[in-house]
């Protein structure tokens, strides 16, 4: 399997962006945001997002991000899997102030999001994301160094049949903007092995 930039395509512009084979840079606009109803009560849904389709029930995908210039809250960049306003995951971090940041994960289904998160130092400006398909289930992982990887959600996304789209997204929620900035993309095998516990009930 191999990652191609040529078959990645937009869902919403940035404010500019340069792509290669072996970079992708993103700036963000401000107030641009993916999120839908739960707690805050509002929907935003204007975040730039680049992905590929694939009708590939297994695989995992691998990238690098960096953002060095993110400064104010809420600014993020990571993975993602958008089918559409409604039902979608990313996994990130989020900016929050000069002592911590969020590293987290939403999933979003039939319109509404959860976010489960973990607090970092805010001098991390770097991480490895890897997410894993195994038909409609999946699995985001985090990595520091690209090698050693630590889940961060298992989830289901009830639309996820068939053909999919994933790949990478950068944004500001509030009055911010900032380079994000996108390497090491790869398709691989599927790495999130079959569970070898307690076999599944029939109908599964």
């Amino acid at each position: 399997m191999k990652f191609d930039v040529n078959q990645l395509r937009w869902t919403r512009q940035p404010k500019s962006c340069t792509i290669t084979p072996a970079k992708i840079e993103i700036v963000t606009l401000p107030h641009t945001d993916l999120w839908q109803r739960t707690y805050y009560h509002f929907r935003n849904d204007n975040a730039p997002v680049l992905q590929m389709s694939t009708s590939e029930r297994f695989f995992s995908f691998v990238v690098k991000t960096e953002f060095a210039e993110s400064h104010h809250r809420f600014d993020q960049c990571g993975v993602v899997l958008y089918l559409d306003s409604e039902n979608w995951l990313k996994g990130s971090i989020e900016y929050e102030n000069e002592q911590f940041q969020h590293l987290g994960s939403v999933v979003t289904n039939h319109g509404w999001s959860d976010w489960a998160t973990t607090e970092i130092s805010a001098q991390v400006k770097s991480m490895w994301y890897r997410l894993s398909r195994r038909q409609d289930d999946f699995c985001i992982e985090c990595s520091a160094d690209g090698i050693q990887f630590h889940q961060m959600r298992v989830c289901h996304l009830h639309e996820a049949k068939g053909e999919i789209q994933f790949g990478i997204y950068a944004c500001s929620p509030e009055d911010s903007s900032f380079r994000a900035v996108f390497t090491h993309m790869e398709l691989t095998d599927c790495k999130w092995k079959a569970h070898d516990g307690q076999a599944p009930d029939e109908e599964c």
